[in-house]
């Protein structure tokens, strides 16, 4: 992550990190007013000439004006330093939002729920800092060291010169800090971090499901792992910087900076080159000098984290949008059709290969075969997840790309294995595709996924917040995404595995109510219970990313090829498991 960017980003708030900045250092420059006055004062008082009692007043008004300016202006930068925090973070969260948006579909498939919610969450607050605190702070420890060494340097400059020893010291202790190793320990620290947060989403999210299987262990291990694995990098990364932490706080620390004034002075005193009244500046002034040097320390700190932070969102903020065509096209029918299609998520890798394949009004592709075959890539290019490197998806006629993406989802609904639901009620859930839809039609769209009786015994039935007031299975929140599909009533349909989860009556359930609204619709599936498979219009064998067989069931079988093999040790494996049982 460069500076450039970390400025591009913030560009528009430019006026006001001035005024902070600006602020910031009348601030810090007012507050040495109170004690020159005390160093002009002691001088003033400790000379055996007569005191000059109005000289004395100036100065004690003096430094307590400083004093009213001091608090004034960083008062007022620190206001303004949160107004522009707030604006900040409110305009990176919209945008992160609107980005979300408008991101391909597919993009979040490939993405962990943990990582996402760092950006849009710990990473825009981790920029506070360095907007609300670091540019005035980092600013002011300029500015201070510099005019109280002006200053010191009127009165003595080898004394000057002896007070920057503790400075200069904790100074050379920086360039460790910055050394490659311990950024890249930095930076395994933030990976660690974000591990933490997937695992514990993770194992949250899919809670009911992991106990209902018999996986609380193996989910629980995998946040265990990540855990183990931040302490080990945690402790790396502590015991790199320990020793350089501590030597910079023991040069910066008051003890150790007035003896070494002490010492420098005491020999410029006994020697006759100093009078012992101009030590005192260099005792007050002297601790000063290191209090900006440690912020400085901080301020660096913190730039470096929000600089990563910043680096983060710039990540999200340019991931390619879904292009949107100028001149939207309209499909005449639901035809789907591929022509060639060839996809990979990677350059140089290709998941699909040559997929050729029609889907016709008013039937069901079942689409089968090995884990890793392209399967679910290629179901995901029908609702536009992705789009294909070489080739075409159409429906209609229109090519995907040529269709605008609200005519597109009044095209297509989906349902997919993995399922999240918002945190809303349950009836809101279902109608989310069809925000109009009256009781009557999300009860209809309920039943038809066999899931209204469960519902109905939910605690405020339809009205029950998903999240808050009920945690539902994953077959149930399955169940719920097919009603969604259902009542959504689109000509296409395309299931990936959305009956992974439930149990063999519901699945017939579903099968029956996709039998019953098939009509004119197009369904696309992918199936692995051979009962769906047999039920479907026509099968595709996937292999490798290319169709090896196409076909109806009872054709594929008498053919006894691939299919007829996967067809036969689905069965066995399903016979074994019903012995068993």
């Amino acid at each position: 992550m460069t500076t450039t960017k970390v400025a591009g980003l913030l560009r528009p708030y430019a006026g006001g990190f001035a005024a902070v900045v600006i602020l910031q250092v009348i601030g810090a420059i007012s507050g040495l007013a109170p004690l020159l006055a005390v160093v002009e004062l002691g001088r003033t008082l400790l000379t055996p000439r007569p005191v000059d009692h109005d000289h004395v007043w100036t100065v004690v008004i003096l430094g307590a004006a400083g004093l009213f300016v001091r608090l004034a202006a960083t008062a007022a930068s620190s206001g303004i330093g949160h107004l522009l925090d707030d604006r900040v973070q409110l305009s990176l969260r919209r945008q992160l939002a609107a980005q979300l948006g408008q991101a391909p579909i597919g993009w979040f498939s490939r993405r962990r729920t943990g990582e996402l919610a760092k950006v849009v969450g710990e990473d825009v607050s981790a920029v506070h800092p360095f907007i609300a605190h670091t540019p005035g702070e980092l600013v002011s420890a300029f500015a201070v060291p510099l005019v109280s060494l002006v200053y010191l340097f009127t009165i003595d400059w080898r004394l000057t010169l002896i007070t920057l020893i503790p400075v200069v010291l904790a100074v050379a202790l920086v360039p460790l800090m910055m050394r490659p190793a311990r950024l890249r320990e930095q930076e395994d620290f933030d990976a660690g971090m974000a591990r933490i947060a997937d695992s514990v989403v993770e194992f949250v999210q899919g809670i009911a499901v992991v106990k209902a299987f018999g996986g609380a262990g193996r989910a629980h291990g995998r946040f265990r792992t990540a855990v183990d694995e931040f302490v080990t990098t945690f402790l790396r990364w502590v015991r790199g910087l320990s020793g350089i932490a501590a030597g910079m706080q023991l040069a910066l620390s008051p003890p150790f900076v007035l003896l070494v004034v002490l010492i420098g002075g005491t020999a410029l005193i006994t020697s006759g080159e100093l009078a012992a009244a101009d030590l005192l500046p260099f005792l007050l002034l002297g601790l000063g000098l290191t209090a900006p040097v440690a912020a400085l320390g901080h301020g660096f700190d913190e730039m470096r984290a929000a600089q990563r932070a910043i680096g983060r969102i710039q990540d999200v903020l340019a991931v390619p949008r879904l292009p949107e065509p100028a001149n939207p096209v309209t499909a005449q029918g639901h035809r789907v059709q591929l022509r060639d299609v060839r996809f990979g998520y990677e350059a140089g890798r290709e998941v699909l290969r040559g997929i050729d394949l029609v889907l016709e009004p008013g039937t069901v592709t079942a689409v089968v075969g090995p884990s890793g075959s392209g399967k679910s890539t290629l179901v995901q290019l029908l609702p536009r997840f992705f789009d294909p490197v070489a080739g075409s998806v159409a429906i209609g006629g229109a090519d995907l790309r040529d269709l605008g993406s609200r005519q597109l989802y009044r095209l297509v609904s989906f349902v997919f294995q993995d399922v999240r639901l918002l945190r809303a009620s349950i009836a809101d859930n279902i109608a989310l595709a069809a925000p109009d839809a009256g009781p009557d039609a999300v009860v209809r769209a309920a039943r038809l996924a066999n899931i209204h009786d469960r519902i109905l015994e939910l605690p405020r039935g339809y009205e029950t917040v998903a999240g808050d007031e009920v945690k539902l299975s994953g077959g149930e929140a399955q169940r719920i995404a097919i009603a969604r599909a259902l009542l959504a009533d689109t000509p296409v349909l395309v299931f990936d595995e959305a009956t992974a989860f439930a149990d063999p009556h519901t699945e017939q359930a579903v099968r029956q109510a996709l039998t019953t609204l098939k009509g004119d619709r197009t369904i696309l599936l992918i199936a692995h219970r051979m009962e769906t498979v047999a039920d479907a219009d026509t099968v595709v064998l996937l292999e490798n990313g290319t169709v090896t067989e196409r076909g109806t069931p009872s054709d594929l079988l008498a053919r006894n090829g691939k299919f007829a093999e996967f067809w036969r040790s689905h069965h066995t494996v399903t016979a074994g498991g019903d012995e068993s049982r």
